[in-house]
């Protein structure tokens, strides 16, 4: 059981640690909390007839759901955890010697740990939903109001934002990072090691409104180097605006026309050389 216990946690962490350099922190949840059930179904059998109280583990379930989706995911994943139950009970029935022999003391401890892990668990859950809601906050207020927070630095920290944008700049220039159509705040937080909230405080001091403005700034860049150094009878607009990173041409034409004032076949007709 606690080769079974080891196997599971080391599963699960290498998993998320691979994850994370690809796919943002919400993909990474969703699967922890799609795959996290299905090992507990074998802790609730090895214990089915001394205790139940492994249930529990399926608490956080849904309330990490409630704490980082929306509505419909968090009834998906309630009733994902109801079913879970119903499967398990199934299995009971249908495997009755399964469990392990056990004395019931060490059930009590057992148990006792359970509820206390959960109860931590949920308590982390609840913090740091708590934090979520405040950077929520501060974003609508920073869209809103057209402020920047916070609104002045120490020397200290100034050299802090100036050494992470710097890093997140050599990045976006060098390795042309804003290229991945994926890439998203997340994705960059889990690469520099970096919290995202600070990473768009970084950002903001630098002068930009937000993540995605400083990335379209980049991309529409080398938009114009595509469109200034290449045989423009030789590719199409789809190869320019993919290759900078977009994956479609009406949000590519939008972002466009809001840096440029002109629309990219404008532009295009305007430098088309003579």
């Amino acid at each position: 059981m606690g080769i079974y216990l080891l196997s599971a946690t080391l599963t699960l962490t290498i998993i998320c640690f691979f994850l994370q350099k690809n796919y943002c922190v919400q993909k990474i949840v969703r699967g922890y909390l799609l795959i996290a059930p299905l090992y507990n179904i074998i802790v609730i059998l090895k214990f089915w007839p001394y205790s139940v109280a492994s249930f529990v583990w399926l608490v956080p379930i849904p309330l990490g759901a409630y704490i980082f989706f929306s509505k419909k995911e968090v009834i998906f994943f309630s009733s994902y955890s109801l079913l879970i139950i119903f499967i398990t009970i199934i299995l009971a029935f249908l495997f009755p010697n399964f469990y392990i022999r056990i004395s019931k003391e060490k059930v009590l401890v057992l148990d006792t740990f359970l509820f206390i892990s959960n109860i931590i668990i949920c308590a982390h859950l609840i913090h740091y939903k708590d934090k979520i809601r405040s950077l929520e906050i501060i974003s609508e207020i920073e869209i809103q109001k057209k402020i920047e927070l916070p609104i002045s630095l120490d020397k200290k920290e100034l050299e802090q934002y100036q050494t992470i944008f710097k890093k997140i700049d050599i990045l976006m220039t060098e390795k042309e990072l804003y290229k991945n159509p994926n890439l998203n705040i997340s994705v960059l937080s889990a690469m520099i090691k970096v919290n995202s909230s600070y990473i768009s405080r970084c950002i903001r001091h630098q002068g930009f409104d937000n993540f995605n403005s400083y990335i379209n700034s980049h991309r529409i860049e080398h938009v114009i180097r595509l469109i200034q150094n290449t045989d423009l009878e030789k590719v199409t607009l789809l190869f320019i605006y993919t290759d900078a990173g977009y994956k479609s041409q009406s949000t590519f034409n939008r972002v466009f026309k809001e840096i440029k004032g002109i629309t990219p076949s404008e532009y295009i007709q305007i430098n088309k050389p003579l």
